[in-house]
Parts: C-alpha cells; sequence; structure tokens
C-alpha cells in the first residue's frame, strides 16, 4: 500500500514544522505555533479530498469510527447491523459504545448489500455500521433505499476506503458520519491516525466534545472550556497529524497510479480461465488500493494460495483465514472474551455469535484472494505478477480437476 512506500521530504518538512516549535499537542499554545496547527490543516486536506463540511482528526481509525457511532447517536442498547468481513476494530466500537452488534450477509461488492440488511433487520434495530472494503464500496443506491425505508442511523466506516466514492459522493458522506483511517497500511498515512467526516453541524460538534474529554473549544484558555458532553481521549497528535498532511497531498496522484496499474492487471487476467473480480459498484470511484480476485469455489482458493506460497508469489492476503477482518477467526468475539463486562454481557446478545449462519458471506470470502496495489511498482513488475498469478492459478485449478 502507498503509506509504506511514499516517505520523503514533504512528510520531513512538515514534521520539522513541530519540532522546531516544540509544540506536540493539537490544542492551544498559539504563540509558540509559529502558526503551525498540523491537526487542523490535515483535516482541510481531507475535505478537499472528500468534499466534507467537516472533518476531525483522531488517533486512529478505531477511534475515528467509535466517535462517529457515539456522535450519531448510538448508545447502550442499541442494536447496530454489521458486516462478519472487516478489521475487527468495527465490531470493537459498536461494542465500546454499549451496542449490539448484529451481523448481516454481505455480497459480491465485499460489503454489506441492501438484501443482507433487509433480512436482518428487526424492531430492535437502530443503525447499520457499513463498512467499504478493500479500496471500494458499497452499492449505495439500494442500500440508502433500504435505510430511508427503516428510518435507520447509517454511520460508514470507510477505513480501507479514503478517497473512494460512489457516483460522484465520497465514501463516508452518506449517513449520519463516516470515518477514515490513517495507520501505516493505507493509501495514506499517519502513522496512527484517522479522521472522521460529516455533513453535519450538530454530530460535528459531538464529535469534536467527545474526542477530548467533552472539550467545547471554545473560548476559554485551555482547561478552562466548558464541558457540554462527556468524552474521552482520543486526540491526534501534532506529529502524526504532519505526517497526514503530506501523504494527503500525495493522494490524487496516488490513485491514479493505482488504477492504472490495476487495470493493467485486471486485463492481464481477464484471460486466465478461473479468474472472475469482485464487483466494484462504481468502478469510476474505485480508490483501487486492492485488486480483489474470486476463485470458482473455497477448494479452489486454498489450492491458489498454496500455489502462491510456493512459487514465493508475495503480497497478497487469504482473508477466509485472516485472523483481524473474517468472522471465522473472532472466536473472542463469538465467546465475548473482555477485561470487564460490557453492556452486551448484561443485555445479553442479540445473536448466538458461535453459531451465525451467514452462507453468502462465507461462500464469498472463501474465494476471495486480494492484492494490494502498489504505486511504485513498474509496468514490468506488473505483468511478472500477473504471469505469476495466471500461472498459479492454471496449476492450482489443474490439480482441482485432475
Amino acid at each position: 500500500m502507498p503509506g509504506t512506500e511514499l516517505f520523503g521530504a514533504e512528510e520531513r518538512k512538515e514534521v520539522n514544522d513541530v519540532l522546531e516549535t516544540g509544540v506536540l499537542f493539537r490544542y492551544g499554545h498559539d504563540a509558540q505555533r509559529n502558526g503551525h496547527w498540523k491537526a487542523k490543516e490535515f483535516e482541510e486536506e481531507v475535505k478537499k479530498i472528500t468534499g466534507a463540511r467537516y472533518a476531525h482528526a483522531m488517533s486512529s481509525g478505531s477511534t475515528a469510527i467509535a466517535t462517529a457511532l457515539a456522535a450519531s447517536g448510538i448508545g447502550t442498547g442499541d442494536e447496530v447491523l454489521v458486516p462478519p468481513f472487516t478489521f475487527i476494530a468495527t465490531i470493537e466500537a459498536v461494542l465500546f459504545v454499549g451496542a449490539l452488534p448484529v451481523f448481516a450477509e454481505l455480497d459480491e461488492t465485499l460489503c454489506l448489500s441492501a438484501e443482507g440488511i433487509e433480512k436482518a433487520i428487526t424492531p430492535k434495530t437502530k443503525g447499520v455500521c457499513l463498512v467499504h472494503m478493500c479500496g471500494g464500496m458499497a452499492d449505495m443506491d439500494p442500500i440508502m433505499e433500504v435505510i430511508r425505508k427503516h428510518n435507520l442511523v447509517l454511520v460508514e466506516d470507510a477505513g480501507q476506503a479514503f478517497a473512494a466514492s460512489y457516483k460522484g459522493t465520497a465514501t463516508g458522506l452518506f449517513g449520519k458520519a463516516g470515518s477514515f483511517s490513517f495507520d501505516f497500511f493505507k493509501i495514506a498515512t499517519a502513522g496512527e491516525g484517522g479522521v472522521l467526516v460529516t455533513n453535519d453541524e450538530e454530530v460535528y460538534k459531538r464529535a469534536d466534545y467527545y474526542s477530548d474529554h467533552g472539550h467545547s473549544h471554545v473560548g476559554a484558555k485551555r482547561g478552562m472550556e466548558q464541558h457540554p458532553i462527556l468524552g474521552f481521549n482520543y486526540r491526534i497528535g501534532e506529529l502524526n497529524a504532519a505526517v497526514g498532511v503530506a501523504q494527503t497531498r500525495k493522494v490524487p496522484q496516488i490513485r491514479e497510479t493505482n488504477r492504472k496499474y490495476k487495470k493493467m492487471l485486471t486485463e492481464l487476467l481477464s484471460a486466465t480461465e478461473g479468474i472472475s473480480f469482485a464487483r466494484i459498484a462504481d468502478p469510476e470511484g474505485d480508490s483501487a488500493t486492492f485488486l480483489n480476485l474470486l476463485m470458482p469455489d473455497t477448494e479452489s482458493a486454498k489450492r491458489v494460495v498454496d500455489e502462491f506460497n510456493a512459487a514465493g508469489v508475495a503480497g497478497f492476503d487469504y482473508w477466509f483465514l485472516n485472523m483481524y477482518h473474517f468472522i471465522n477467526q473472532w472466536d473472542h468475539i463469538k465467546e465475548m472474551r473482555t477485561a470487564s463486562r460490557l453492556p452486551i454481557q448484561v443485555l445479553g446478545a442479540p445473536q448466538d455469535y458461535a453459531k451465525l449462519e451467514l452462507p453468502k458471506s462465507q461462500e464469498v470470502i472463501g474465494r476471495l484472494i486480494s492484492f494490494g496495489i502498489r504505486c511504485t511498482w513498474t509496468e514490468e513488475q506488473v505483468k511478472q505478477l500477473a504471469k505469476n498469478i495466471s500461472d498459479c492459478v492454471k496449476k492450482a485449478l489443474a490439480s482441482v480437476h485432475a
């Protein structure tokens, strides 16, 4: 992913701005700053990419999605529909604001489907935490029909989908609030960081308060502000924000290069029997950070992975067995193993997580193998990777059919 690839003079300049002032805290100390407010600059850069009215930078994508849920009115006892395929932070965020996750089915976009959401709704459903996975986006038109029909609160975890959009609207801006991750493995990185976006002024204000112990950030000297609500420390530091500023400015060029190489790989691999691709709800809005292959079935996918490993093909994920991203491996969630009691352990789980039946999700993720796109590749490297993938798939499928 480009966030791990592109560090240079731009990042050093932004970080040095902070180090030269000695002000690492995002609030106050106006006189010492020499005009440098990196968290604010980071937020402005994110607004340029997304078109959001409001953006608020925080310590991680995880804290950003938790804040988005809380600021959107999700809280204790609310049932929230979630996907079984996501980074585990999505589920943790729902639990840690006191809500109860209800798993629903996804489709070949790798995201929750309108049909999956509709089937999972009960009289207790308050909202949907929709995750835009692997650089793409959910199929938003039919999903929004369901959201409006049932008057649900929509919050978007777009941690992997910064700079993606659907029919001209950025991911994260369809619901009450959305979040992006800027950790080390995203299209742009702050080292650690996240940004909440929204077009709703009241949601933004609550997020601003909530992520800094409830401080209002209005008028009075730091430490003397009013506290409209309770909150916690989800602040980003100026050093992380400084890296985020430089990285986010590079995103348009990164995305253009990603799309070029993903298009090349897709065209080269389309001729290989047995390879299909995850559906992109809006190809024009793809951030192209992943090439998502779908094998004919789970057994074929496992054989292909074996061939990749034997041939030394690197840079892929087989999500079906991924410890962080798919429900099959989440024994701690299924058994609700926690350090202290959460509301779900008092109120009761809305599903038996150990015995969930999600056949569509199992079928899709069982076939999914993804490659991260690198903007620093050369065209020759792209062609060689396509050949390696094709050779391994042909060999694996021949052994399946032998």
